[in-house]
């Protein structure tokens, strides 16, 4: 733990994106980076031969309200990058407290990953997984490079939330939200 700022020196341009480059230690950063809480997703996208894919993902961000975006990234190595990067929709499926098991599950290769799981094809046949706390059914819009990932941005033409307990990920663990009226409530 590091209690003191970190200033990078300033980067020359043409090497910027080096990834020797720079003066900040990545697991350091990473541990910073982990004391925002964020929920956790499965984003979702069907192959053009209708083989559903899905992996685990924290990087969801909503973009705008009109028109309707969202993003979240995925990094350059993965396996199902090429999955993602030709599908025309994908599902970001929003999880709920219960659904740790299947974050897990899902955060993992495996070429099972759908065996028992409750889901519906959705825009495009991604796959919309049930009993979650929302679902944004996508249509995949652009792709910006971004260091070691693809940024995938997408339009939002269909969804559905309710309100069940989100889980949530912080400093590489799942947690849960406590509202206030909650936390008054315990002994």
């Amino acid at each position: 733990m590091n209690d003191q700022p970190q200033q990078p020196r300033v980067p020359d341009p043409a090497n910027e994106f080096a990834s020797d480059s720079s003066s900040i230690d990545p697991r350091d950063f990473r541990n910073a980076l982990g004391t925002f809480a964020t929920g956790v997703t499965i984003i979702t996208a069907a192959a053009p031969d209708g083989k559903p894919y899905g992996l685990t993902c924290n990087s969801f961000a909503s973009v705008s309200l009109n028109p309707p975006l969202v993003l979240w990234s995925l990094v350059v190595y993965s396996s199902s990058l090429t999955i993602f990067q030709n599908a025309s929709h994908f599902t970001v499926n929003v999880l709920g407290a219960s659904q740790q098991a299947l974050a897990s599950k899902f955060a993992k290769s495996s070429d099972d990953k759908f065996t028992g799981v409750d889901w519906t094809p959705g825009l495009g046949g991604a796959p919309v997984l049930a009993e979650g706390v929302a679902n944004f059914q996508c249509r995949s819009v652009n792709r910006y490079y971004g260091g070691d990932h693809v940024i995938f941005l997408g339009a939002v033409e269909a969804y559905t939330y309710n309100a069940t307990e989100p889980l949530l990920f912080a400093r590489g663990a799942f947690g849960r939200f406590l509202a206030d009226d909650e936390r008054k409530k315990s002994p």
